[in-house]
């Protein structure tokens, strides 16, 4: 399966994954709670830190490039929405807010491998096996869903590569029904090499 992970060192490769994922965790919270201003100033300001940040990882962030890109899209999308229905402020500051988020995950993503999330995942649902929870199998599907998530934007920016190519354009809704197929096979290889390894 393709992957957004970036094997070009950066000072936040050298971070460890459980204190990546408890500062992402945090840094989104404080995001969702920072309070409106005139002109969505502390907003602007947690973009721009945020933005520093992602600058900062230098060529390690160019896998994630293409997704943060799509992300500022949307974000355009989602300001220009509120700006037609008379909210532009509510519209500044949620564009401002998604492409913070967006950014955030994407260093994650580009710095953490996923056997490091994985290990993550377990230590913290460890607690549940004292209620007969099999956490390993839960830790296991949180970590497929990271990385089918990942996979699916891998996929996508493939696809859109070779469209770009053959006729100068992007691929749009053209792309869903090849992106659905090689999603749908790849999720059949995962389950079958799974039903292996587990003996089921």
């Amino acid at each position: 399966m393709g992957s957004l992970y970036s094997d070009i060192p950066s000072w936040l490769h050298r971070v460890p994954a459980g204190a990546k994922l408890a500062i992402l965790a945090l840094a989104g919270m404080l995001l969702l709670f920072l309070p409106s201003a005139p002109y969505g100033q502390w907003q602007a300001g947690a973009f721009a830190v945020v933005l520093a940040l992602y600058l900062s990882l230098g060529a390690a962030s160019r896998p994630t490039r293409r997704l943060v890109r799509m992300a500022a899209i949307a974000a355009a999308l989602v300001a220009g929405f509120h700006a037609l229905t008379g909210r532009p402020l509510l519209g500044i500051e949620s564009a401002l807010r998604l492409q913070s988020c967006t950014m955030l995950g994407a260093m994650l993503t580009a710095t953490t491998r996923f056997g490091e999330l994985l290990a993550v995942a377990e230590r913290c649902l460890a607690p549940l096996q004292r209620f007969g929870v099999r956490t390993e199998r839960l830790a296991l599907q949180l970590g497929l869903m990271m990385r089918f998530t990942e996979h699916f934007f891998v996929q996508w920016s493939r696809l859109d590569d070779a469209h770009r190519i053959r006729t100068g354009k992007a691929g749009g809704l053209r792309l869903l029904a090849p992106l659905t197929i090689r999603m749908l096979l790849a999720a059949r290889k995962v389950a079958d090499a799974l039903a292996i390894r587990l003996g089921a």
